[in-house]
């Protein structure tokens, strides 16, 4: 044993004594599903697994960390996908698992407010509301497995955020472990505080680079009443467009989701989901998926088949279905969720989360359909998502049968083109995901000299040696 395993086994002992029985794992078949999220991402073996129960074990686990310059990642439910999360490759790191602070400490139905640990699962989230008859609007498709830290240190957006606004907009309060292991509490539930400058948002969407989210004070919503959905054919993508706008005007603030599903992602689902059913008789180019919802006395049905006569009048769409039950809106919405799983079953593929403005979607999509196929004409292009707030997911499948490297380095040159024709429409590389590892080239390409400082700065007065999250969004000091 050399001096370097005698001085790991010693800080391994100390952590785990730190953390109790069960607190830190260290063998290899115990720490294998820290090291591989959703799409099949795979980081390292970890130095070892730690698993802290309250958020003063955190701060020790942070604290000591600190003292003795050990690199640590935070990790959450496993579902993201921009490798921000796994254990990197090149330095070895210890795993911060927030998984068993998994407490819901308040649901206040009056304040409309919820204070929660950051292990606790979306899912679990949105039944504690809904039993106190609120709703938690944040809506994923992870949902049942993603943690509310992590979509804090993501600034999560999923199917809501024309009507609710990102993550950003649904946090009150928090409680974050700093990189030194100090804790900070801004565990207030106040709808109004203007006292000063406004601490969390520096920890949202930071990716775990700053500190580390233990707790959340989140923004409540009365509960709908009432809800309808509906899948609208329609013969492009501009007209999708024209019916956005119209239903923003004919639904007023009511209109929670309206997504772009293309026919081949409808195709994807119904494959990857045989029990589904195609919706519509006749196939269309393109479709919406929308819903409605009103927590008051309103009659929901109506608006939206004023909707559909004004659509079908101004030639905005071809026909529609409106869901008639739960179980038939549920069977709508699982087309979203299957065409995910659809995808994944495709292999390896190019996922990208840009961001336009909405009236240059139209024009994006044609652009860049027209410049990736003229790259790689057998390419299938898979690109749908969130119009109400600008963010398309451009996704491409590779022509079949390349081999492993011409695929990867075909994707990573049909992402470079895609990226660009994103930043001369004046748009985001990433409107939800993040950046993490995977993106942080393209990032900082397009990061200009103040913008670089002032991150740099923040990172270096909370991190100055770059122990926390290392290499996510912004490079290790010297790279």
């Amino acid at each position: 044993m050399t001096s370097n395993d005698a001085l790991l086994d010693t800080r391994l002992e100390d952590l785990a004594g730190l953390l109790g029985k069960g607190g830190l794992l260290t063998a290899a078949e115990d720490m294998e599903r820290y090291r591989v999220d959703w799409p099949g991402y795979r980081g390292a073996l970890p130095l070892a697994v730690a698993r802290p129960a309250t958020t003063q074990q955190v701060a020790d686990v942070v604290g000591y960390c600190h003292r003795h310059d050990i690199p640590l990642v935070p990790q959450g439910g496993h579902s993201g996908l921009v490798g921000g999360a796994l254990p990197d490759a090149e330095t070895p790191e210890l795993v911060l698992s927030l998984e068993r602070l998994a407490t819901i400490r308040d649901v206040d139905p009056i304040n409309f407010t919820m204070s929660v640990d950051a292990g606790c699962v979306l899912q679990s989230i949105k039944d504690a509301a809904a039993e106190a008859d609120c709703d938690f609007p944040l809506s994923l498709g992870a949902q049942g497995s993603c943690q509310i830290g992590g979509n804090i240190s993501t600034n999560a957006g999923g199917l809501n955020v024309l009507r609710y606004g990102m993550m950003r907009q649904l946090v009150l309060g928090l409680e974050v472990v700093l990189p030194d292991g100090r804790i900070y509490n801004g565990m207030k539930a106040l709808h109004k505080n203007n006292t000063g400058y406004d601490l969390k948002q520096l920890f949202i969407g930071a990716e775990g680079t700053l500190g580390v989210v233990t707790g959340a004070v989140l923004k409540l919503s009365p509960r709908a009443q009432t809800t309808r959905s509906a899948l609208l054919a329609c013969p492009d993508v501009d007209a999708v467009l024209g019916l956005y706008a119209l239903a923003r005007r004919r639904c007023c603030d009511l209109l929670t989701a309206f997504e772009l599903v293309p026919r081949t992602c409808l195709e994807l689902a119904l494959e990857a989901a045989p029990d589904l059913r195609d919706p519509l008789e006749t196939p269309s180019p393109v479709y919406v998926l929308m819903e409605v919802a009103a927590s008051g006395p309103i009659d929901l049905d109506t608006m939206i088949e004023g909707l559909f006569e004004q659509g079908l009048e101004a030639g905005l769409l071809s026909d529609g279905v409106l869901a008639g039950s739960d179980a038939q809106a549920e069977s709508l919405w699982r087309i979203r969720e299957a065409m995910l799983e659809g995808q994944r079953n495709r292999g390896e593929h190019l996922r990208t989360d840009v961001a336009l403005p909405i009236s240059s979607l139209g024009e994006f999509h044609a652009r860049a359909s027209q410049e990736i196929l003229a790259l790689s004409p057998e390419a299938t292009i898979i690109a749908y998502g969130h119009i109400g707030d600008g963010n398309l997911h451009f996704n491409i499948l590779p022509p079949p049968g390349l081999e492993t490297e011409a695929r990867t380095t075909l994707l990573h040159e049909l992402e470079e083109r895609l990226f660009e024709i994103v930043t001369e429409f004046d748009g985001s590389i990433s409107a939800e995901h993040g950046i993490g590892r995977f993106k942080q080239a393209a990032f900082l390409e397009r990061l200009s000299e103040p913008e670089f400082d002032l991150m740099r700065g923040l990172k270096y007065l909370l991190d100055p040696r770059s122990l926390l999250s290392p290499g996510r969004i912004l490079p290790r000091p010297g790279d």
